[in-house]
């Protein structure tokens, strides 16, 4: 499982392709094929890159906190397979800067 509380893109060399089940997820560094088989799933991917953590972008996708567990642990698969990447906190964040 991911740390939800943290920012995570998908990895630069990794493509999503849409398909009527839910998603190819292909990284062309390491040549891995993932599917997602979840249409939220793949709503909260997508989401990802413009929510300041995991977890808002799964509430943006309506995923109630009962199913954040099994959210999570799907988000930290595709961590650990290095097509997600957890990004950098933003200049300023966390540190008291207005």
């Amino acid at each position: 499982m991911i740390d939800l509380d943290r920012a995570w893109d998908l990895h630069p060399q990794v493509a999503l392709r849409d398909e009527p089940f839910g998603a190819l997820v292909y990284h062309f560094g390491t040549r891995k094929l993932s599917f997602l088989k979840d249409r939220r799933l793949l709503a909260v991917v997508r989401g990802l890159a413009g929510a300041p953590t995991a977890r808002q972008a799964c509430a943006s996708c309506a995923v109630p906190p009962a199913e954040l567990p099994r959210f999570g642990a799907a988000l930290g698969a595709l961590a650990r397979s290095a097509m997600l990447v957890e990004r950098a906190p933003a200049a300023g964040a966390g540190d008291g800067a207005p």
